[in-house]
């Protein structure tokens, strides 16, 4: 769009009606084609176009109007800045900081729809092309007029669906050949892109709804010309625009397509467009109760025409988070030096609207139309590893609150004979220690106790091993492998629930002949707890061969996110594991077996001074105790 303080322009324009026949999308989908030894222009060698379809971590490359690189009729053209975009964007596809997976154009290609612009827009786009790029486009109010049946135009001719009859990514048209469909792969899964005319019809819509059932467990991505418009002020540099997460509203044509397309299909998370300006983003609830994030990018009004400016989507599904960057790589290629000082203003745009980050709980978010599947759970003898020592599971004896009794008994699965027994501290509450139906997503049991328990004064049930359970005079000197699933609650406490822990091995240290650095005699001979620095687990234990403890610190952890956690000894050094990765607190100390008493284990209670101080607070799943060192795959939560 043309000019400045006009982002209202066209919003009341009139629709057309009217549609063709729909037709279906492909099922195509992204994978790398061959480079070419040099670009398509003969100018420089290009990078490979080499995604990453398998990382958890992606990008999608957006730009946004283009229009004042071509304006033929002018005799004003310079593919230069758009070019040094693609090249970007080209070679780091396969760069795996930023695995640069689909471009989408936003329209408006050309100032004036001139056929000599868009055979220099052929020529730049030619560079795609020749490096098996994935990209899409769409058309913009000054690549055309009218609507979706307007017929044939030079932007058709150019930039239709022709122009993708070898691309892999290309997944249908409809019959009017401005409506395209996308399907490129990342993050192991496939990603549903809709690139709609900037007057959608009818018909239209109706082959978009179309495409969306065809691929229905696909999450979806619009691009389109016009959808939302910024409600700022746009005179003022840098752009401060108030509310940074909610600066814009849908347009007349907008409002149509949130009507008929994004509500009432849940895909739909993000749809991104741009003739408007300045920048700006919204979040809507659909008729599911989701979020769809609505987001504007448009540097037309920068300098240069924005440069061919891009915007960088940033999917990160391990952090659950779209990190979006603004940048431009026409002038992050020149010189430093050689600057001038529009151009270095233009080199990266780090205003609220340009750069910031959506959390999007990616597994959630699409639970409605591609829930993950539950893993199933695995029946005891198929965890039971050689050396297995004690494996103690809660599923399958209670319903999900009942509360377990004093005396209660929980099996050991091993066939050792380590039997739990449930004992609770005078006073407590008859619910101290209940079944659940809450596990660990990967725990091989569905269930686990909940304590709720605690110190001032010291309240709760835990349960200890027998007197003469076998476990209880194992020295472990060969290795050992110990894990467990934990879960702390919203209302976990340092003061009242720090330093507890889940399993622990009664006696004191001073009586099993314990002095020296960091030694406390009074505290027992090992110890799996949850501290109260921030959550942090942390594995106390007095080797067989030291007078001094040795001691492996994990990270903080957060409440209601269940963790599993693991020690392993391989006979001489111990390792703390979360979620199967190593923390950084594992020491370098020689520490052999774990030292014994011949006192008995404890799940949920913690001893000091021999007598039970804390009572754990939060959920325990599984736990196994195997005389050997396990690798991460041979875990519990092994696939």
């Amino acid at each position: 769009m043309a000019g400045r303080s006009r982002r209202g322009f066209l919003r009341g324009a009139a629709l057309a009606g009217a549609g063709a026949a729909v037709v279906g999308a492909g099922a195509a989908v992204a994978g790398a084609q061959p480079a070419l030894a040099a670009d398509a222009a003969g100018q420089r060698r290009g990078g490979k176009w080499d995604p990453d379809p398998t990382s958890l971590q992606f990008t999608v490359a957006v730009m946004p109007d283009t229009q004042f690189l071509y304006w033929g009729s002018q005799d004003s053209v310079d593919r230069t800045p758009q070019e040094e975009s693609f090249r970007y964007i080209i070679d780091n596809s396969g760069n795996p900081d930023l695995n640069i997976v689909f471009m989408a154009h936003l329209g408006d290609m050309t100032q004036d729809a001139d056929p000599s612009s868009f055979e220099e827009v052929d020529k730049a786009f030619a560079l795609l092309d020749a490096h098996g790029a994935a990209y899409s486009v769409v058309a913009g109010n000054h690549d055309l007029s009218g609507d979706d049946t307007r017929g044939d135009t030079t932007y058709l001719r150019t930039m239709g669906p022709r122009r993708f009859k070898k691309s892999r990514t290309f997944a249908g048209a409809d019959a009017t050949g401005y409506n395209t469909a996308h399907i490129f792969q990342a993050a192991g899964r496939s990603w549903l892109l809709l690139a709609l005319d900037w007057r959608t019809t009818d018909q239209g819509f109706a082959w978009a709804n179309e495409v969306i059932r065809a691929h229905a467990k696909m999450p979806v991505i619009i691009t389109t010309h016009d959808m939302v418009w910024s409600t700022y002020d746009d005179n003022v540099f840098p752009y401060e625009s108030g509310d940074p997460e909610n600066n814009a509203g849908l347009s007349e044509h907008g409002q149509k397509v949130w009507d008929e397309l994004v509500e009432d299909n849940d895909q739909v998370f993000l749809t991104v467009n741009g003739h408007y300006w300045p920048p700006g983003r919204t979040t809507k609830k659909n008729a599911a109760g989701n979020d769809v994030h609505l987001h504007l990018a448009n540097y037309q009004n920068r300098y240069f025409g924005g440069g061919g400016m891009i915007r960088l989507y940033h999917f990160d599904l391990a952090r659950d988070t779209i990190d979006v960057e603004t940048i431009n790589p026409w002038v992050l290629a020149q010189d430093p030096a050689s600057r001038n000082e529009l151009a270095a203003e233009l080199s990266r745009v780090s205003g609220p609207v340009d750069n910031f980050s959506v959390p999007v709980d990616f597994e959630k978010r699409f639970s409605g139309f591609d829930p993950v599947p539950v893993r199933p759970a695995r029946p005891a003898a198929r965890v039971l590893v050689k050396g297995t020592q004690a494996y103690w599971r809660f599923d399958g004896q209670g319903a999900d609150g009942t509360a377990l009794a004093e005396g209660h008994r929980v099996r050991d699965l091993s066939g050792r004979g380590n039997d739990l027994t449930v004992v609770s501290m005078p006073g407590s509450a008859a619910d101290a220690l209940t079944w659940s139906a809450d596990h660990h997503p990967d725990q091989p049991g569905h269930a686990s106790l909940r304590f709720a328990g605690g110190r001032g004064p010291v309240h709760g049930a835990y349960l200890t091993t027998g007197a003469s359970a076998p476990l209880n005079r194992e020295t472990f000197r060969s290795g050992y492998t110990i894990e467990a699933f934990v879960r702390m609650p919203l209302d976990w406490d340092a003061g009242r629930n720090g330093n507890a822990s889940f399993l622990s091995r009664r006696g004191r240290a001073g009586a099993a002949g314990k002095h020296g650095k960091n030694t406390d005699p009074d505290e027992p001979v090992a110890q799996f707890a949850i501290t109260n620095n921030g959550r942090e687990p942390q594995f106390n234990h007095y080797p067989t061969n030291n007078t001094y403890p040795t001691t492996n610190w994990g990270h903080g952890l957060v409440e209601l996110r269940w963790w599993h956690l693991a020690v392993v000894n391989d006979g001489r050094f111990t390792r703390l594991y979360v979620e199967g990765a190593p923390v950084a607190d594992n020491p370098r100390r020689l520490s052999v077996g774990l030292s014994s008493l011949g006192l008995p284990w404890l799940v949920g209670g913690h001893e000091y001074a021999g007598a039970i101080d804390v009572v754990f607070h939060g959920n325990v799943g599984d736990i196994r105790i195997v005389n050997r060192p396990l690798g991460a795959r041979e875990f519990l939560t092994a696939k």
